[in-house]
């Protein structure tokens, strides 16, 4: 059955990083999530498509070891492939639609 998701802009979670779950297609996880509060630095085992639907994300990640920042607006995209090291600071409250392999971290 489809599934229709109306006014992302209300969504908001119990705690930061909280997530609605969508869809996962082969072991991919479909999700949004709120947050006010960065995440922790990390590196994913595998793809993480990160986008932002509403808000504003600093997105700091590692390059050769130099640390680098892009800020993030709504419908801006970063994607981080296997083993890329990254964490997500935003900039307020935020929506983010994240597409990475379950149960990654």
């Amino acid at each position: 059955m489809a599934r229709i998701v109306n006014d992302v802009e209300a969504f908001r979670a119990d705690r930061a990083w909280g997530a609605l779950d969508l869809a996962e297609i082969d072991r991919v996880t479909v999700r949004l999530h709120w947050t006010d509060e960065p995440c922790k630095w990390h590196r994913n085992d595998g793809v993480e498509v990160f986008v932002v639907l509403d808000g504003t994300v600093d997105m700091h990640f590692r390059e050769a070891s130099n640390e680098k920042v892009v800020r993030l607006e709504s419908r801006d995209m970063f994607i981080a492939f296997e083993g890329d090291e990254h964490v997500a600071h935003p900039v307020g409250e935020t929506r983010i639609l994240v597409i990475e392999r379950k149960g990654s971290v």
